[in-house]
Protein backbone atom coordinates (compact mmCIF):
# COMPACT_ATOMS: atom_id res chain seq x y z
CA UNK A 1 0.00 0.00 0.00
CA UNK A 2 2.22 2.96 -1.04
CA UNK A 3 -0.64 5.35 -1.25
CA UNK A 4 0.46 9.17 -2.39
CA UNK A 5 -1.52 11.99 -1.60
CA UNK A 6 -2.97 13.96 -4.51
CA UNK A 7 -4.77 16.77 -2.77
CA UNK A 8 -2.82 19.98 -2.14
CA UNK A 9 -2.36 19.76 1.42
CA UNK A 10 0.84 21.59 2.93
CA UNK A 11 2.79 19.06 5.57
CA UNK A 12 0.72 16.09 4.42
CA UNK A 13 1.09 13.22 6.79
CA UNK A 14 1.97 10.25 4.93
CA UNK A 15 -0.58 8.11 4.39
CA UNK A 16 0.77 4.74 6.16
CA UNK A 17 2.23 6.77 9.30
CA UNK A 18 1.55 7.26 12.50
CA UNK A 19 1.56 10.35 14.82
CA UNK A 20 2.08 11.28 18.59
CA UNK A 21 1.04 14.57 16.96
CA UNK A 22 -1.63 16.06 15.55
CA UNK A 23 -1.05 17.44 11.64
CA UNK A 24 -4.73 17.75 10.59
CA UNK A 25 -7.97 18.45 11.62
CA UNK A 26 -9.67 15.40 13.06
CA UNK A 27 -12.04 14.64 10.64
CA UNK A 28 -10.26 15.74 7.12
CA UNK A 29 -10.27 13.47 4.33
CA UNK A 30 -8.44 13.63 1.76
CA UNK A 31 -7.76 11.68 -1.68
CA UNK A 32 -4.79 9.73 -2.24
CA UNK A 33 -3.92 7.45 -5.27
CA UNK A 34 -1.89 3.83 -4.93
CA UNK A 35 -0.27 2.31 -8.56
CA UNK A 36 -2.09 -0.81 -7.69
CA UNK A 37 -5.18 -0.40 -5.87
CA UNK A 38 -6.25 2.74 -7.80
CA UNK A 39 -7.56 6.05 -5.96
CA UNK A 40 -9.04 6.14 -2.28
CA UNK A 41 -10.14 8.73 0.24
CA UNK A 42 -9.00 8.81 3.77
CA UNK A 43 -9.70 10.17 6.95
CA UNK A 44 -7.76 11.41 9.68
CA UNK A 45 -8.78 9.88 13.12
CA UNK A 46 -7.49 9.16 16.55
CA UNK A 47 -6.34 5.95 17.01
CA UNK A 48 -7.37 3.32 19.90
CA UNK A 49 -5.14 0.07 21.00
CA UNK A 50 -4.25 -2.68 19.50
CA UNK A 51 -4.77 -1.15 16.29
CA UNK A 52 -2.76 -3.16 13.46
CA UNK A 53 -2.61 -2.17 9.38
CA UNK A 54 -5.60 -2.68 7.87
CA UNK A 55 -8.33 -2.99 10.82
CA UNK A 56 -11.54 -2.52 10.78
CA UNK A 57 -12.58 0.60 13.27
CA UNK A 58 -16.22 2.49 14.03
CA UNK A 59 -15.49 5.71 14.79
CA UNK A 60 -17.47 8.70 16.22
CA UNK A 61 -18.36 11.87 14.11
CA UNK A 62 -17.91 14.01 17.25
CA UNK A 63 -14.96 13.06 18.90
CA UNK A 64 -13.08 11.01 15.73
CA UNK A 65 -12.18 8.23 18.50
CA UNK A 66 -11.40 4.89 16.44
CA UNK A 67 -12.77 1.51 18.53
CA UNK A 68 -11.96 -1.70 16.94
CA UNK A 69 -15.16 -3.06 15.23
CA UNK A 70 -16.42 -6.36 17.16
CA UNK A 71 -19.20 -8.34 15.76
CA UNK A 72 -21.66 -9.19 19.00
CA UNK A 73 -20.74 -5.68 20.45
CA UNK A 74 -20.91 -3.31 17.43
CA UNK A 75 -23.78 -5.30 15.21
CA UNK A 76 -26.45 -3.37 13.65
CA UNK A 77 -24.91 -0.12 15.57
CA UNK A 78 -25.27 1.70 11.61
CA UNK A 79 -21.79 3.31 12.73
CA UNK A 80 -19.59 5.06 10.41
CA UNK A 81 -16.15 2.06 9.39
CA UNK A 82 -13.03 3.18 8.32
CA UNK A 83 -9.58 0.59 7.40
CA UNK A 84 -6.41 1.58 9.40
CA UNK A 85 -3.78 2.86 7.02
CA UNK A 86 -1.21 2.44 10.00
CA UNK A 87 -0.33 0.34 13.21
CA UNK A 88 -2.31 3.83 14.81
CA UNK A 89 -2.27 3.09 18.64
CA UNK A 90 -4.19 4.92 21.40
CA UNK A 91 -3.17 8.53 21.60
CA UNK A 92 -2.02 8.49 18.11
CA UNK A 93 -3.10 10.12 14.76
CA UNK A 94 -3.64 8.67 11.40
CA UNK A 95 -5.30 7.90 8.43
CA UNK A 96 -8.74 5.27 7.80
CA UNK A 97 -9.58 4.54 4.57
CA UNK A 98 -13.60 4.74 3.84
CA UNK A 99 -13.28 5.06 -0.04
CA UNK A 100 -12.06 3.06 -2.57
CA UNK A 101 -10.00 -0.33 -2.72
CA UNK A 102 -8.59 -1.35 1.05
CA UNK A 103 -6.41 -4.09 1.93
CA UNK A 104 -8.45 -5.37 5.17
CA UNK A 105 -7.51 -8.27 7.55
CA UNK A 106 -9.92 -10.92 7.77
CA UNK A 107 -10.38 -13.81 9.99
CA UNK A 108 -9.61 -17.44 8.73
CA UNK A 109 -12.00 -18.41 6.10
CA UNK A 110 -11.68 -18.21 2.48
CA UNK A 111 -13.38 -15.45 0.81
CA UNK A 112 -15.14 -16.42 -2.25
CA UNK A 113 -15.04 -13.38 -5.44
CA UNK A 114 -17.27 -10.03 -4.74
CA UNK A 115 -19.35 -10.87 -1.61
CA UNK A 116 -20.69 -8.65 1.08
CA UNK A 117 -17.97 -8.20 4.52
CA UNK A 118 -19.39 -8.83 7.85
CA UNK A 119 -18.11 -7.99 11.34
CA UNK A 120 -16.07 -10.72 12.84
CA UNK A 121 -15.68 -12.02 16.91
CA UNK A 122 -12.19 -10.75 16.11
CA UNK A 123 -11.27 -7.02 16.49
CA UNK A 124 -11.04 -5.22 13.62
CA UNK A 125 -11.34 -8.28 11.10
CA UNK A 126 -13.62 -9.53 8.94
CA UNK A 127 -15.14 -12.51 7.68
CA UNK A 128 -17.63 -12.89 5.11
CA UNK A 129 -20.00 -15.91 6.65
CA UNK A 130 -23.32 -14.28 6.53
CA UNK A 131 -24.73 -12.82 9.94
CA UNK A 132 -28.40 -10.97 10.72
CA UNK A 133 -27.09 -6.92 11.78
CA UNK A 134 -23.67 -7.88 11.41
CA UNK A 135 -23.17 -6.64 7.83
CA UNK A 136 -20.68 -4.01 6.62
CA UNK A 137 -23.01 -1.58 4.27
CA UNK A 138 -20.72 -0.21 1.80
CA UNK A 139 -17.75 -2.58 1.46
CA UNK A 140 -17.72 -5.37 -0.67
CA UNK A 141 -14.93 -8.03 -1.49
CA UNK A 142 -13.01 -7.52 -4.62
CA UNK A 143 -10.62 -10.60 -5.35
CA UNK A 144 -11.39 -12.12 -8.72
CA UNK A 145 -10.46 -15.44 -7.31
CA UNK A 146 -11.30 -17.05 -3.89
CA UNK A 147 -9.06 -16.11 -1.10
CA UNK A 148 -7.63 -19.25 0.96
CA UNK A 149 -8.79 -19.76 4.73
CA UNK A 150 -4.54 -19.12 5.13
CA UNK A 151 -3.96 -15.68 3.67
CA UNK A 152 -4.83 -12.65 6.33
CA UNK A 153 -6.10 -9.91 3.90
CA UNK A 154 -8.90 -9.35 1.41
CA UNK A 155 -9.14 -6.09 -0.72
CA UNK A 156 -12.38 -4.99 -0.08
CA UNK A 157 -14.13 -1.99 -2.08
CA UNK A 158 -15.19 0.45 0.33
CA UNK A 159 -17.67 3.30 -0.47
CA UNK A 160 -18.09 5.77 3.16
CA UNK A 161 -18.98 2.04 4.83
CA UNK A 162 -20.75 1.81 8.02
CA UNK A 163 -22.44 -1.01 10.26
CA UNK A 164 -25.67 -2.61 9.40
CA UNK A 165 -28.65 -0.13 11.43
CA UNK A 166 -31.48 -1.65 12.46
CA UNK A 167 -34.56 0.10 14.43
CA UNK A 168 -35.41 -2.21 17.47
Amino acid sequence: MAYQIVDAVVGAQPIADTSTTQNHPLGKVIRANDPTLGEGEFIYLLGVASTIVGAMAIYSATTWQTTLTVGATHKNSGAPVGVAMSANVASQYGWYQVGGNAVVKKTAVAVTPTVPVMLSATAGRIKVLTSAGFMIVGARSANLATVTSTTSTVTVTVNRPHIQGQIT
